[in-house]
Formats: structure tokens, sequence, C-alpha cells
């Protein structure tokens, strides 16, 4: 097992690590891209964090993780099918583990492979499952929403103070990689603060806010700006987050399951809808 330098990561097969492990849908084009630039960006900010796993010369697996305050953050996690079982995998979680032996907290998002959630819960973390809204938004649904505007880099302070009251620990370097792939919504008033990166398609990746009602806002706000008649899906909901179902179930999309959300020292934080690998 090796540190992972440079643009190292791009050695992993294609065709092995073609599936986000956070989103197991198939990776297109793009996806891959935006995957390559939010891996450049752990790398550059925690180069120590992340590790490869080489079998006579060829890259079977990589880990990259990230401290952010006293957080530790898993963003990605594969290894090759030909060597699973191997131990491959228990070698680079522990070696990413052990980047963040000194924090406080932990957070990643993790599909439902039975072997894989298996190595979660002895590594001590609390499995949270997750749910999706999905579908197309009803335009008769959608309410007036006034308190929701365009954000900036402008905004990043208020951001990482509403990522503490929410989730204990500051995005920090990564709303720069997060504002660079996504639109971002912003809602501040005397009471309350949020935000919401929004993809193309309307559909939010990540949602923050210090109250049910602001975090509410910020999605429908999302939801408005998607095109009649596609195809939109609010992720990584967990349970203490029942007002994301609430706002899902009423713009008529189907709720399903998917994967966990595993922590260690924390709560599941809310109202919060993470992102799969920004968290």
């Amino acid at each position: 097992m090796a540190a992972l330098t440079g643009l190292a990561y791009t050695e992993v097969d294609r065709r092995t690590f073609q599936r986000d492990w956070a989103d197991p849908r198939p990776r297109s084009p793009e996806r891959d891209a935006a995957w390559v630039r939010r891996s450049a960006h752990t790398l550059s900010t925690d180069p120590d964090g992340c590790w490869v796993a080489e079998l006579d010369g060829v890259v079977v697996g990589c880990v990259l993780s990230r401290i952010r305050e006293l957080m530790w953050i898993l963003s990605s996690f594969a290894v090759a099918p030909e060597v699973q079982g191997r131990g491959v995998g228990t070698q680079l979680l522990a070696a990413a583990l052990s980047y963040g032996r000194g924090c406080l907290r932990g957070m990643f998002s993790a599909s439902a492979d039975p072997a894989a959630v298996r190595r979660y819960r002895l590594a001590g973390f609390a499995l949270h499952p997750q749910m999706f809204a999905t579908g197309t938004v009803d335009r008769d649904a959608l309410p007036l929403v006034e308190r929701v505007r365009e954000g900036s880099a402008g905004d990043t302070d208020l951001m990482n103070s509403v990522d503490r009251q929410t989730r204990g620990a500051a995005h920090l370097s990564d709303h720069e990689a997060l504002l660079a792939q996504f639109r971002l919504l912003v809602s501040e008033t005397s009471s309350s603060q949020g935000y919401a990166y929004v993809d193309d398609n309307g559909s939010p990746v990540l949602v923050a806010a210090t109250t049910r009602r602001t975090a509410s806002d910020l999605v429908w706000e999302a939801f408005a700006s998607s095109a009649p008649g596609s195809t939109v899906s609010l992720r990584h909901i967990t349970a203490a987050n029942q007002w994301a179902i609430d706002v899902g179930l009423a713009a008529r999309l189907s709720v399903h399951t998917s994967g966990y959300l595993c922590l260690r020292g924390m709560k599941p934080p809310a109202p919060y809808v993470h992102h799969g690998s920004m968290l």
C-alpha cells in the first residue's frame, strides 16, 4: 500500500471503478469528471489521508479522506472486484482511519454492500439508513418562496457557521470545490440561516440550515428551478430529517431507501441533507 501522490488516483481502472461507492448509479462522463475534480481537491488539501493499494504494480484500490476542523470524513473508497475479500479494503480503511485518529467525530456515506457495512460497524461507526426522494415535481404544489437568494463565494463565512451548527464542523475549502460545480442558494434572516447547493437539474445535493422551515424553503426553491417534466432527486435523507421527506412527498416524489450514513461521535446532522462525498 502506498500514499496517494500527484494524480495517481487516475491510474485506477475506469472499468473497475465506474460506480461511485456512495452512489451506485453508473457514472456518466460528466459525473466521472466531477469525481476526478473532487478527488483532486481532497488530494491537494489532505494528501496524508489518501492511499492506494497496488498488486504487481497495478492499482487495485483507493481511499480518500480528509479532516475539517475536528471531523474526519471518508470521501471515496473503492476496491477492485478481483481482490475483494483479501484484506485490501481493511488495510485501506485502517490507513484512512489512522489519519483521523485525533478527530472527535467521523462521518461518511456508504452503499448497502454487506461486506462494507460489516467493516464500518466493526470500526465503530453507527449506521443510519438513508432515504431518497425522486420523481417529477408537481408544479401546482410549488409554494411561493420569498426568503431565498442566489449565493456566491462571499457567503462562505455564513455557510461555515451553519455547518458548525448543524454537523459540528465547517466545510472550509470544500466550499470552493462545491461552488465550482453547483449553483448556490442562500437564505439569511434575523432568525435563521441556510444554504443549498443545486445541480443543473434542480436537484439539491447539499442542504444545511438552522431551522427546518429554512431548509424546506431552500429545497422548494431548488425544485422550482427544475424544468417541467424533468426528474429531480433529494438524496441522503436520514430519519432525523423528516422535513425533507415531507417536502418530497408534497412535491409528489416517491421515497426509497439507499445505503447508510455512518457516524462516530455525533448524532445525525439536522436540518441537513449531506452530499455523497463532500458530506
